[in-house]
């Protein structure tokens, strides 16, 4: 599928930051970093579409970006390639399909890290706004994650059990 381009300093800058962001994470969970510590130097590329980020494990049991002329130890390629099917699947829970090539040790370790590491935003909240505002925030943005789950699995539910689309249903919406 192709379309325009995101300029390459863009791309840069989001990698960049998506590695600061699971590294900041990572931190927050001695035993992931102690996994990756056994896994220093391997490269795993993530792909989805025709966009793709390889991450290089540091000594520390960290990430980095690896090299642009790195070679993979793993390659995970995201099936899906809808973005509305991938944000479904997220609010039901689901984890995306995935297309798994290379060392099984490094693909184990990131399954680990993606079955038990969770970032604690309301933690990091607390840091910001305070402790009790931040309990809110998060109670409440909890509770909107719960409904959504359930409206997103309620609406996959019906669609699924006619086996097509409802009449009256456009684009995701009842319409009356």
């Amino acid at each position: 599928m192709s379309g325009p381009q995101l300029p390459s300093w863009l791309v840069h800058e989001v990698q960049q930051r998506t590695v600061l962001f699971l590294n900041h994470v990572l931190m927050q969970e001695k035993a992931a970093m102690e996994r990756l510590v056994r896994q220093k130097g391997r490269v795993a590329r993530v792909q989805w579409r025709s966009f793709s980020m390889a991450l290089a494990i540091t000594p520390a049991g960290l990430l980095d970006l690896a090299e642009a002329d790195a070679v993979p130890d793993l390659q995970l390629e995201v099936a899906d390639s809808s973005p509305l099917a991938l944000a479904q699947a997220a609010l039901r829970g689901d984890k995306p399909a995935i297309r798994i090539e290379g060392d099984v040790q490094l693909a184990a370790d990131i399954n680990w890290l993606v079955d038990n590491v969770q970032w604690d935003i309301e933690e990091d909240l607390a840091r910001v706004i305070g402790d009790a505002p931040a309990h809110t925030v998060s109670q409440v943005a909890r509770k909107a994650t719960q409904t959504l789950r359930q409206f997103v699995g309620a609406r996959g539910a019906r669609a699924t059990d006619a086996g097509e689309t409802h009449p009256g249903d456009a684009g995701g919406r009842n319409l009356p």
